[in-house]
């Protein structure tokens, strides 16, 4: 997830001498032979969007466990 704040253009806005608008967020997914994509999250999905993140790589980090075990068992000409 990618925080970000954006300033408007207007000259008169407190964001053309403070951080910018903000925060919004961009989930960033990269696909394999492709530059990544940025979509906007609403405000009112980030909670359930952030909760998603979490869930995909706490499944990641499992499939990496789960392939370590069988590479080592593997190396071992061990039974699977």
């Amino acid at each position: 997830m990618i925080e970000r704040y954006k300033r408007c253009g207007n000259p008169n806005c407190k964001c053309a001498k403070g951080p910018g608008h903000g925060p919004k967020y961009y989930l960033s997914v990269s696909y394999p032979n492709r530059s990544p994509q940025m979509d906007y999250v609403r405000q009112a999905d980030y909670a359930q969007v952030t909760q998603c993140v979490a869930n995909y790589t706490q499944v990641r980090e499992i499939l990496e466990e789960i392939s370590e075990i069988n590479h080592e068992l593997l190396r071992r000409r061990e039974p699977l």
